[in-house]
């Protein structure tokens, strides 16, 4: 007996919609490996329309003092914790995560952003007026840009969503926004919630696949788009965008190197890399996973690493005693086990390597050691729960290393010299370096990376600014 699917729609206008020509996708749990329900298809029409409504509602927006933006973005803040287990429970569908981690890992810092970012819409910081020609006084206005077409990703469907759309908000835009095609459950949730906080048009959700979002970035409307994504949506959203010189922001890959020097704490440095490794299934472009660790400690700190793996679990979301659930989707287990297919006959698995199970997408905590710098397993993004270690002989060799390969999002230094761990934060070429941790964020500080990571901050006085445009006014004394 077939169970009836649950039907999400677009929301556009202040209303759910289906897409214009009636056209869906199957959302499938990766936990299980079976749909539960059924995203819109969207296409011209439907883009066509949400961007018409976003426009439409622009300019009241933009011209709301900032302290009424504000109070909207803090009802938000309030109706998610309100409506906490709601989203909790669309989140978990969508990605399989255990439900006690994404209770407290997920919901308080997303409150927080938005709260964060309610603040920052009356904070617009610019030069002060002045006269820097006779008879003229000149000052800079800082305004909304317009109409943001935003793209989120799967990995945190509903935190990346808020990435989005606060700071968009927060500065007097417009948005329009699509989730992955994998992942649009708990979008549609806040679609609801939102709606009813805000002016229709304001906020705007457009389900569907890459099609659809090239159709948004590609749309005459939009003045910005952002997307968090791959190297390679990233580079089609900037070409895309620059035939009609739209402003871009994006969010990509990442392949963070974690130095580990002689004088570490191995045991305590094993604790916190294995679990910003495996953490959300290594489905983080921040994640550790790419460790050098000092040639002198190579063989004690990979065999800790390595028992630390064989007792990391993943499982279903309710089982409390896991800490990542499934890869989000088969063609990411595909991946994940055609990298470690693949290793070269010099990597050995210290642990893990397979697969866990044959319902959903579950992957094993993994290890792989003796590598070598042009191996393609420290050059490209695994996006899984695997972590590589290399052995270096000095501090030259591990800064070269590091930023040997072509993202620059994020990196970390684990030693007790402070001079030492002053010269790696200079030194290496990454838009944030962690000391003795990896991974926390917060909403005052900039998250964003260099290279082939993308341009733009996410997060921070930096991220709200990246939504505004700045307007030089310079007018006469006599006048």
């Amino acid at each position: 007996m077939s169970t009836e699917l649950r039907r999400l729609r677009n929301y556009i206008d202040g209303e759910f919609r289906d897409a214009a020509d009636g056209r869906t996708t199957e959302v499938v749990n990766p936990a299980t490996g079976e749909a539960y329900a059924t995203a819109p298809l969207s296409r011209e029409a439907d883009v066509d329309a949400a961007m018409a409504a976003a426009a439409a509602a622009f300019p009241a927006w933009r011209d709301l003092v900032p302290a009424e933006r504000q109070k909207a973005l803090l009802k938000i803040a309030d109706a998610f914790e309100e409506r906490a287990e709601e989203l909790i429970a669309a989140e978990v569908e969508n990605t399989g995560k255990p439900i006690g981690l994404t209770r407290s890992e997920e919901i308080p810092p997303m409150v927080d952003q938005i709260r964060f970012f309610a603040g920052a819409a009356r904070m617009l910081e610019g030069r002060g007026a002045g006269e820097y020609m006779e008879g003229l006084t000149s000052f800079v206005r800082r305004e909304p840009i317009g109409v943001c077409a935003q793209v989120a990703p799967w990995n945190y469907p509903m935190m990346m969503a808020v990435w989005k759309f606060a700071p968009a908000l927060a500065a007097g835009n417009t948005v329009v926004l699509k989730p992955s095609d994998t992942t649009p459950a708990s979008t549609a949730l806040m679609a609801d919630i939102i709606g009813s906080i805000v002016p229709k048009g304001v906020f705007n959700v457009v389900c569907g696949d890459r099609d659809t979002g090239r159709l948004m970035v590609e749309h005459p409307t939009p003045a910005m788009a952002s997307i968090t994504g791959s190297v390679r949506a990233g580079m089609s959203v900037a070409e895309s965008a620059s035939k009609d010189l739209k402003r871009v922001h994006l969010e990509l890959g990442g392949k963070a190197p974690v130095v580990v020097f002689e004088d570490t704490d191995i045991p305590g440095a094993v604790a916190g890399i294995s679990e910003a490794g495996y953490f959300n299934a290594g489905q983080d472009c921040t994640a550790a996973t790419r460790v050098l660790v000092h040639e002198s400690i190579h063989d004690e700190f990979v065999s800790a690493l390595a028992k630390a793996a064989s007792e990391i679990k993943t499982g279903q979301p309710d089982d409390e005693d896991v800490l990542y659930g499934p890869l989000n989707n088969p063609n990411q287990l595909k991946q994940v086990s055609g990298f470690i297919e693949r290793l070269p006959a010099h990597a050995k698995v210290e642990a893990g390597g397979h697969r866990v199970g044959d319902k959903g997408y579950f992957y094993a905590p993994t290890v792989v050691s003796g590598l070598k710098q042009d191996d393609e397993i420290i050059q490209q993004e695994v996006f899984g729960p695997v972590i590589t270690v290399q052995a270096f002989r000095d501090e030259d060799q591990a800064v070269e290393w590091a930023n040997g390969v072509e993202y620059a999002l994020a990196s970390s230094v684990w030693t007790k010299d402070h001079g030492r761990a002053m010269r790696m934060s200079k030194r290496l070429d990454f838009g944030c370096v962690w000391i003795n941790t990896h991974i926390p964020l917060v909403a005052e500080m900039p998250h964003g990376g260099f290279k082939k990571s993308g341009y733009g901050k996410d997060l921070s006085g930096y991220g709200f600014d990246d939504y505004t445009r700045i307007k030089h006014v310079m007018t006469s004394l006599d006048s």
